[in-house]
């Protein structure tokens, strides 16, 4: 689905933050992106959308429909890409005085027409779509609550009906349950776990937790100062690769 070949990232200051990157993703994987903050994580998740635009390689992107090069897409095309990845990130990015299903039913108005848009109108197909996702993630009995109501990671599974109800081929998650505890985080990382199954969406999250990206991700992907220094099945992730990863940073990582 995902082609990196030759990636590189500077910024102005001369920083490399990613550095000749070469990667494929499949379509249906779940894969989780590891290492220090300062990596390179965030970076490469948000050269997938072009919100970060690369300096030098390519970036080739292939959906059911459309194939698009990163280098080149622009305008509309941009747009076009855009509406099919799902963004999450650590923040909830819900409207906190709106209730649960309005909160959810806001990720349809890009499918909307102008006017539509602007006079707030959702039809049924809307609504059963977005009632439909909060069902998925036992949500269906809060659609009426609002959502300041809710717990944080109540919330954070909010995001994610919303993100599911923009019909995604793809789905990019920065860091998003690091606001979490340990519990609210594993159940967040379960439902990110069954829409990867069940609806056949690939997925890619950053995490600092290494336990859970072990427990419930595919493929795991180690970075360090920009560069790929581990790419493998969770089972192949040894502690001399996590020692790779973090350096003199995993003996605190291991106390924690």
């Amino acid at each position: 689905m995902i082609k990196f070949k030759k990636v590189n990232k500077v910024w102005p200051n001369g920083k490399h933050a990613l550095s000749d990157i070469n990667l494929n993703i499949d379509d249906g994987e779940f894969v989780a992106i590891v290492g220090l903050s300062g990596a390179g994580k965030t970076t490469l998740l948000k050269t997938i959308n072009k919100f970060t635009p690369i300096n030098s390689g390519e970036i080739e992107i292939t959906f059911k429909d459309d194939i698009f090069n990163i280098n080149t897409t622009k305008g509309r095309k941009l747009k076009e890409l855009r509406k099919k990845i799902g963004l999450m990130s650590q923040e909830y990015n819900n409207i906190e005085n709106q209730v649960a299903l309005k909160n959810v039913l806001n990720s349809r108005i890009s499918k909307m027409s102008f006017w539509r848009s602007i006079i707030g109108y959702f039809n049924k197909n809307d609504k059963l779509i977005a009632l439909s996702n909060l069902e998925k993630l036992n949500l269906l009995d809060y659609a009426y609550v609002r959502v300041d109501n809710l717990s944080g990671g109540q919330q954070q599974r909010i995001a994610l009906a919303r993100t599911l109800s923009q019909e995604p081929e793809l789905i990019i998650a920065d860091e998003p349950v690091s606001a979490l505890d340990p519990i609210l985080a594993n159940q967040v990382m379960q439902d990110f776990k069954l829409i990867n199954k069940k609806e056949n969406i690939t997925i890619i999250i950053n995490i600092h937790h290494i336990d859970l990206a072990i427990k419930y991700a595919d493929r795991i992907i180690g970075l360090k100062d920009g560069l790929l220094v581990f790419d493998g099945k969770p089972k192949e992730l040894t502690k001399d690769k996590l020692s790779v990863i973090y350096g003199d940073s995993y003996g605190d990582l291991k106390n924690d």
